[in-house]
């Protein structure tokens, strides 16, 4: 029988230092051009729902990748698109540098080897009637053999040990439902790991868990990271923890990319309105007055997306420019990029500065009520 691949074979074949530059080393997943796009059941069937549109992505050993947006920027759609649990409309998905569109059950499971996804929910992905030990026996099986006696509890004692589940025999033979939030994620990523994958898709990891306990789950993941050389795609509408936990970051708006860099640039000198925007929607103890102000408006149709930039809508520096023709990423710094007309040369480009400050204070509740008085008044 073959002898089951250890943690220290899977951190081995995956090319090049874990901290390695991206500059220095292949991507290990990479997304060219990636597109997903959803038919609109109806009489108006030549309708779609842009989810994705023209998507690139690079994943590196030993480093993590943050796609950060507001529900329904696509973000979700992306690690699916990428776990290939759902096909592309258009683009490439790469596997060191060739192509790893699954057309067949046997090479999506030689694909799901490498690849692997943790959901957001951990209580939704784990069956409630079966046994943490029947979980990851399971994937065990699938991915390493059919493997026995001594050899299975050694593989599940590995397993639940890089997770920091220990003592195992006190959660070997578990429920879910015996189990902390905390801890199902962490039985979660195990069955994960038991493929020994070069990427994990993180879909959201720690939005279902207390506050007190997803330091912890980030603190595993960068382990894991450090320890085995695992690419990582980290997907969260939080971009402080964007910051704390991933080496560069992207931020999504409405199907698109709008700005790309390393997540301490980004989070500290967003370059994009919308960035800029969702920073400052993050709790500020020191600065709660700016959270009074704030985008104006809702996120634009995906059946029907506004021409040119999709934030134009609700942008306060938007021209004629941004609402006829849509900004390619353009450089803004080293290693940064942003899709915003005013980062560009042309002379008709918009004037930027700070969002917030464009949009000002939102009225209070008595200067509104003042306001109306005074229009009845007037009248």
């Amino acid at each position: 029988m073959p002898t089951p691949p250890t943690a220290t074979d899977a951190a081995s074949r995956r090319a090049g230092d874990p901290h390695d530059t991206e500059g220095d080393a292949r991507p290990v997943l990479r997304a060219v051009k990636m597109r997903k796009h959803f038919p609109v059941r109806g009489f108006r069937s030549d309708k779609v729902v842009h989810a994705v549109d023209d998507v690139d992505l690079e994943l590196y050993a030993g480093r993590v990748v943050a796609l950060v947006g507001e529900s329904g920027s696509g973000k979700s759609t992306i690690a699916r698109l990428l776990a290939q649990l759902m096909p592309t409309t258009a683009g490439q998905i790469l596997l060191d540098g060739e192509d790893a569109t699954a057309r067949g059950r046997k090479s999506f499971r030689r694909y799901v080897k490498r690849v692997q996804m943790i959901f957001q929910d951990p209580f939704g992905s784990l069956n409630p009637v079966h046994t943490v030990r029947y979980h990851l026996t399971r994937s065990i099986r699938i991915h390493r053999g059919n493997l026995k006696g001594a050899e299975m509890e050694a593989a599940l004692d590995e397993l639940l040990d890089r997770v920091h589940l220990t003592p195992v025999d006190r959660y070997v033979d578990k429920y879910p439902h015996e189990l902390s939030g905390g801890q199902r994620q962490r039985v979660a990523i195990a069955r994960a790991l038991a493929a020994d994958p070069d990427v994990l898709l993180a879909d959201e990891p720690i939005s279902m868990l207390d506050v007190s306990i997803r330091l912890g789950i980030l603190n595993l993941l960068r382990d894991l990271r450090d320890r085995l050389g695992i690419a990582i795609l980290y997907i969260t509408h939080d971009i402080a923890s964007a910051r704390y936990f991933a080496d560069k970051t992207l931020v999504m708006y409405a199907g698109r990319v709008v700005e790309s860099g390393d997540s301490e640039s980004v989070t500290q000198d967003p370059k994009h309105p919308y960035t800029q925007l969702l920073i400052g929607s993050a709790p500020d103890p020191d600065d709660m007055e700016a959270r009074a102000r704030g985008a104006r408006g809702e996120a634009p149709s995906l059946v029907t997306p506004p021409p040119g930039c999709r934030f134009n809508p609700r942008c306060p520096f938007a021209t004629d420019l941004c609402r006829t023709e849509l900004p390619p990423l353009m450089d803004v710094g080293e290693g940064r990029k942003a899709a915003c007309w005013g980062y560009s040369d042309r002379p008709d480009r918009p004037e930027l500065g700070s969002v917030l400050d464009a949009y000002g204070e939102r009225p209070t509740v008595a200067a509104s009520a003042a306001a109306h008085d005074s229009e009845e008044a007037a009248r």
